[in-house]
């Protein structure tokens, strides 16, 4: 199968999509609150992991969760395991539970007792030999779960189990990259090492611009649509993700019509 697209054409659509004023709404506005990326991560760790299902819920919930942290560093660093059950206790968005919401905050504020802050932590099974974030992702996930038990929580999946973790990825494009969407904050990772954050919905646009003939949005088929934008893209392959997925989100906007637009054949 021959990809239908080029970079031009990515690089056009770019231009016209990825940008600021188009971000609401996608939980990523959360993290244009924080201008300090302490606290900017940690809010990025909570959006990510809440952002599937509709997307009014997931803005509900995620507006929930940080109307009780205003100040996300300084509410961790005080918070103990038996404050935040209790702070978050009721909150349900979806499969996610109030207790593992809770767990995966106290992971989060022992891994920045440790390293200083996620980023920190995050670097501590990162190398630079390695093609992509995944092994640093896995390491990192790992070291956030507070018992064994969590390991099997939806809000952190762990990529060698093949998952897209759509998420995850979701969360380090937001930290590692900085443009008009994406705030940035994590200056010691390079987004030439990103991987695609693939859900069904990016999936479907990549299968259609021959892109990808998987039939299943796992983690070998990220791996492979990344490996696509990286030949496009060697310094920034997930540059185009924001702008691709606006397709079908924002008002008036559809796959159809963009391939109309330029004059695209869609791969039968």
């Amino acid at each position: 199968m021959r990809p239908i697209i080029t970079r031009d054409i990515l690089d056009k659509l770019y231009r016209e999509y990825n940008r600021r004023e188009l971000v609401s709404p996608d939980p990523i506005q959360f993290l244009w609150d924080y201008d300090d990326p302490l606290d900017r991560e940690i809010v990025g760790l909570i959006s990510s992991s809440l952002a599937y299902g509709r997307v009014a819920q997931i803005l509900s919930s995620v507006s929930s969760v940080l109307e009780k942290m205003p100040r996300p560093l300084i509410f961790l660093k005080k918070a103990t395991a038996k404050s935040l059950r209790r702070t978050f206790e009721g909150f349900k968005h979806r499969f996610t539970t109030g207790k593992e919401l809770a767990l995966m905050l106290y992971g989060a504020k022992l891994a920045i007792e440790r390293h200083g802050s996620l980023q920190g932590h995050f670097l501590m099974g990162y190398n630079e030999k390695d093609e992509t974030t995944l092994p640093a992702l896995e390491s990192f996930v790992k070291g956030l779960f507070v018992d064994e038990n969590t390991g099997m929580s939806y809000l952190l999946p762990l990529p060698s189990r093949g998952s897209a973790c759509k998420r995850l990825n979701l969360f380090l494009r937001w930290m590692v990259r900085e443009d008009d969407v994406d705030p940035g904050g994590w200056s010691c990772v390079p987004a030439s090492k990103l991987v695609i954050p693939l859900d069904t919905h990016m999936d479907n646009i990549c299968r259609t611009l021959g892109i990808t003939g998987r039939k299943q949005a796992n983690m070998k088929t990220a791996i492979e649509i990344t490996s696509f934008f990286r030949e496009m893209n060697t310094d920034d392959p997930i540059k185009y993700d924001f702008a691709l997925t606006r397709l079908g989100i924002l008002e008036n906007t559809d796959l159809s019509s963009f391939l109309e637009k330029w004059r695209i054949r869609e791969v039968a």
